[in-house]
């Protein structure tokens, strides 16, 4: 169907364009803003905890003769990069989705 004819309907004769119903023309609604702000507040949260003290700090001064095994814990290794992953998939769902 053209342009010209796209919005054509018996009861649509007679009326001005203005008179007809517009769609609307932002893809985004306020739903996906929403899910798009929880997904990057996943992903922050997600970096923050990756961050802390270094591998090689003690009490906050770089000391190059020690190790600290924090840099392995459940929070850096497995919480954090999940928080990140799920923010991902946050995103892209909240991209997806069909406005209504």
């Amino acid at each position: 169907m053209s342009k010209k004819n796209k919005n054509f309907s018996a009861e649509a004769f007679g009326k001005k364009e203005a008179d007809l119903p517009q769609e609307n023309s932002f893809y985004f609604g306020p739903q996906n803003y929403k899910l798009m702000l929880i997904g990057l507040a996943l992903i922050v949260v997600g970096f923050l905890l990756m961050m802390g003290a270094d591998a090689n700090t003690v009490d906050g001064k770089y000391d190059p003769n020690s190790w600290n095994e924090g840099i392995f814990s459940v929070r850096r290794i497995r919480i954090a990069p999940l928080l990140v992953i799920a923010g991902f998939a946050v995103e892209v769902y909240a991209i997806l989705k069909r406005n209504k």
